[in-house]
This record gives C-alpha cells, sequence and structure tokens, in this order.
C-alpha cells in the first residue's frame, strides 16, 4: 500500500484577518467529543510584526523553517526563536512577534489541552539510514532532497502521514517529524 503524502502545493492558503500573513493548514484532527477540532498543523508566513490569535486552551509548539529569527513574546515574556528549533508555548496566553530580519515561514503545531499531547522533532535525513513514520506521526519535508520507501519524491514542505506500514523517508535534507498522542483517561498519555 502506498504512503500517504499530502502534497504541499495542492493546498488552499488563507489570508489572516489582520493582514500580517498567511497560512496553510496541512492536516487537522478531530476533538474526540466530535466537536471543532482538536489538533492542527500548518505552515504560516509571517510577514510583518504583530498580535498572535489566541487559542484558549491549547498548547502551540512554533518552529522558524524559513528565514532567521522570530522574536515572540508570549505572557511579557520575550524569546528569540531560531531556524528549526521548536518552542512550545500557551496557546490561550497574549502572544504577539516581531521580525528583526525579515519575514519567516514558520511550521505550527496546535493541541487540544487534556485531549492530546504534540511533539515536534527535526532530524537531519541520511541516504544510508530511511527514517520510520509511525501512526500518530507526520513527516513534513522541510529542506534537501528526499523519497518515500524509496519510491515517491517529496517536494518541499510534502508531508508523509505515519501509519501502521510505517513510511519510511530516506534521503538529504531536514524533516519535522510531529507526533501527535490522544491523551487517556487520568491525564496520562494513551501511547
Amino acid at each position: 500500500m502506498p504512503a500517504h503524502i499530502i502534497r504541499f502545493s495542492e493546498l488552499p492558503r488563507s489570508a489572516w484577518r489582520n493582514g500580517g500573513g498567511t497560512t496553510v493548514e496541512i492536516a487537522r484532527g478531530p476533538e474526540p467529543t466530535g466537536d471543532d477540532w482538536g489538533w492542527r498543523l500548518s505552515l504560516a508566513d509571517v510577514e510583518r510584526a504583530g498580535d498572535f490569535s489566541p487559542f484558549e486552551g491549547m498548547e502551540r509548539v512554533l518552529t522558524v523553517v524559513e528565514g532567521e529569527l522570530l522574536v515572540l513574546t508570549v505572557g511579557g515574556r520575550e524569546q528569540g526563536l531560531e531556524r528549526f528549533r521548536p518552542f512550545r508555548f500557551d496557546g490561550g496566553a497574549p502572544a504577539s512577534a516581531v521580525l528583526p530580519t525579515g519575514s519567516i515561514r514558520d511550521l505550527g503545531l496546535i493541541t487540544r489541552r487534556g485531549a492530546f499531547t504534540g511533539h515536534v522533532t527535526i532530524l537531519e535525513l541520511s541516504k544510508k539510514r530511511a527514517h520510520p513514520l509511525f501512526p500518530g506521526q507526520l513527516g513534513v519535508l522541510l529542506q534537501g532532497e528526499a523519497a518515500v520507501d524509496g519510491g515517491e519524491q517529496l517536494a518541499r514542505y510534502d508531508t508523509v502521514v505515519g501509519s501502521e506500514e510505517n513510511p519510511a523517508v530516506l534521503g538529504r535534507g531536514f524533516l519535522a517529524v510531529v507526533s501527535v498522542d490522544a491523551v487517556g483517561a487520568g491525564g496520562e498519555d494513551a501511547g
């Protein structure tokens, strides 16, 4: 069975209400109760400084994937975000960004607190050793050249969806491995 690949070039782009950028939603998962969504993965082009939209009851992980630096102020605390260094913060906290070196693109993971936990790891790919993706994982090609299971080529920002077949990414460059796990009863991770 071929791996499921989400082609970035085929995804719609949405402009922000404040005019400061655009977002391309890569994937989302349902809320366990069936309401709205429980997690979302997207790429955003941040073109000018401004406030972030609040997401009450959510956790965010933001990773700069293009550009040099985003300075994010969350709840009054300033944090410099450099390329390929994921940063976790409370999605409901007041947040604003400045762009000291120009526009950036970021990979954003938002998870509903108490329902899902999310993690982002940036890996350097190898032509000698494939990286498998398991259920609950998504692999986003950030840079370089890669193929899935030695066949289908990936373009920049294409996403491979992990499954029981454990599709494997092989190539040279950088891959964001995004893991989203449902939280079980009692607040513990189910996975």
